[in-house]
């Protein structure tokens, strides 16, 4: 019998929007079936050289963090000039195969280097693409992720649309925004779909699923967004788990062309060698300890005491529990604080 409050402490994680499950679904998944049709991929090696960490931060062994990010871009472009709306650190023991998720909330509040100057997270991959991107993740949580795969709103469309949908049962305060998502989904992707008629339990195609995903203004907020999110992300699992070699190579054929990676194929490969072992243990929001309010007149998530959140952030991606804050991010942690 399953723990009562180990389910309910499950169900209270902040759930990692549609599009990284895709991104992640797409390396461990499908890469096997996929070596004669890698090609297929956006690839973009141009800026690794550029990709920074703080020098006293050693390299991690025994795993694998790659950063997975959803572009919200309304050409659905995947380089720069697009905001990382959905920002994911993917953490894989290589000796267990347990995979760790953890999302960072895009508005978090944080040092990005090229300006020299702190701002809302999902800015740097606008302002400089993946190895600013990169950079700021390292040099703000004292990681060492040099391996990137972004993916678009199409990507996300195309991906529901090859699983012949999935049933949500909307609510009536839903309608009205799901139908204005789908609206401007439909300019995005140049496309015309229809929005739903009525609330009820009912099967949505991959843009309506999309907009339901993307919901945020009803009661409850970016907390209420993030139910719809991991509503959407299990019924996308179970119908995965069900997939056949020809909805696979849909995938291949369709939404591999919406991704991009610096990966290489050996690197793909190496990750969808053991497909059958992969597990995804844990998700989390980050930061764990955070205060959401007006700085210059601006919104931001500040973390409530970064180097703290940062311990955490180790011991959950890594099981590290006695790591020590590199002076950058305690110099960091130490500014923030001055704001409240």
């Amino acid at each position: 019998m399953a723990n009562p409050q180990k389910k309910k402490r499950k169900s209270k994680l902040i759930i990692i929007f549609i599009i990284e499950i895709i991104v992640l679904a797409i390396i461990i998944t499908v890469g096997i079936y996929a070596y004669r049709s890698m090609h297929k991929l956006q690839r973009d090696t141009s800026q690794n050289e550029n990709i920074q960490k703080n020098e006293d931060v050693e390299v991690i062994e025994g795993y694998r963090t790659i950063a997975l990010f959803g572009g919200d871009s309304r050409d659905n472009r995947l380089t720069d000039s697009t905001h990382s709306d959905t920002i994911i650190i993917a953490s894989i023991n290589n000796k267990t195969k347990d995979v760790k998720l953890a999302s960072v909330y895009r508005d978090t509040y944080v040092k990005i280097s090229d300006r020299n100057e702190f701002d809302k997270i999902n800015a740097a991959y606008f302002r400089g693409g993946y190895s600013l991107a990169l950079t700021t993740l390292n040099k703000n949580f004292d990681l060492d992720i040099s391996e990137y795969v972004t993916v678009n709103f199409r990507a996300v469309v195309y991906a529901v649309d090859l699983l012949g949908g999935i049933e949500i049962d909307v609510q009536d305060d839903e309608v009205k925004w799901l139908n204005g998502y789908v609206r401007e989904l439909n300019r995005i992707n140049k496309t015309d779909v229809a929005g739903i008629k009525a609330s009820g339990k009912q099967l949505l195609n991959g843009t309506q699923a999309t907009a339901y995903a993307r919901i945020r203004y009803t009661d409850g907020g970016d907390f209420k967004r993030t139910q719809r999110q991991r509503l959407v992300v299990d019924e996308v699992f179970k119908k995965l788990k069900k997939s056949d070699l020809s909805t696979i190579n849909g995938f291949i054929n369709k939404v591999f062309p919406e991704v991009s990676t610096n990966l290489s194929d050996v690197e793909m490969l190496s990750l969808a060698k053991d497909i059958l072992s992969y597990n995804i243990v844990d998700q989390i929001g980050f930061p764990y300890e955070k205060d959401a309010h007006k700085y210059d007149g601006i919104s931001y998530v500040f973390p409530t005491d970064l180097a703290a959140n940062v311990i955490k952030l180790h011991e959950f991606l890594y099981n590290d529990t006695t790591y020590t804050p590199s002076a950058t991010v305690q110099e960091y942690s130490d500014y923030i604080d001055t704001l409240k």
